[in-house]
C-alpha cells in the first residue's frame, strides 16, 4: 500500500466532507495502526488535529504512550501542538508530504496568537514575553502533587518505560 497516497486521499475526503485539509496515517510493521483526518471543523474541538487523533487511537490500540516502532505520515509540517505530541510519542520516523510554503497560496491559519509564520519565534520567548497573556500564580502546594507522584512511583522521577534521549 502507498501510505503517502492514502494520507492524501484521507485529507481529500475530509475536505469534500466539509473538514480541513489535514490527515495522519500511523504505520507499524507495514500495516496501518491508526489514521485520522483533522476533525476540528466537525467537532468544534481545537485539539482535534489529525496527528493528535491518530496518536490517541494508535496508543490506545497498543496500550502504550510510546510509538517507537511506528512511521507517522502527515499531510504537512505539523503545528506546534502536534509537533509536541509527535516528539512525546517517540515514533521511529515522521514523513510529511508538503510544506507550508507550498500550500500557503491555498490555505492559511492566522488566528489571534497563532500565525504559523511567527509562532515558533513566539514559542521560544520566555512565558512573560509572549503575546498570549499569561501570569504565574505560585502555589507551594502545586509542587506537592509532583512529590506525591514521585513517592507513589517508588521514588523515581521518570515515567517507567519511556524512551529517553540517546
Amino acid at each position: 500500500m502507498d501510505f503517502a497516497q492514502h494520507t492524501i486521499d484521507l485529507a481529500r475526503r475530509n475536505v469534500l466532507d466539509g473538514g480541513r485539509p489535514f490527515a495522519t496515517v500511523i504505520v507499524q510493521d507495514g500495516e496501518i495502526l491508526a489514521e485520522s483526518p483533522n476533525q476540528v471543523a466537525q467537532t468544534n474541538d481545537p485539539t482535534a488535529h489529525a496527528e493528535i487523533l491518530a496518536i490517541r487511537e494508535a496508543c490506545a490500540r497498543l496500550g502504550t504512550e510510546h510509538l517507537t516502532g511506528a512511521t507517522i505520515y502527515i499531510l504537512a509540517l505539523p503545528c506546534p501542538m502536534c509537533l509536541g505530541a509527535l516528539y512525546y510519542c517517540s515514533p521511529a520516523e515522521v514523513v510529511f508530504l508538503t510544506t507550508r510554503e507550498a500550500y500557503e497560496p491555498h490555505y492559511v491559519d492566522d488566528r489571534a496568537y497563532f500565525e504559523l509564520d511567527t509562532f515558533y519565534g513566539e514559542f521560544a520567548k520566555p512565558w512573560y514575553e509572549r503575546r498570549l497573556p499569561m501570569r504565574h500564580a505560585p502555589e507551594d502546594s502545586a509542587v506537592e502533587v509532583y512529590r506525591l507522584w514521585q513517592e507513589r512511583n517508588g521514588g523515581e522521577r521518570r515515567v517507567a518505560g519511556a524512551p529517553t534521549a540517546s
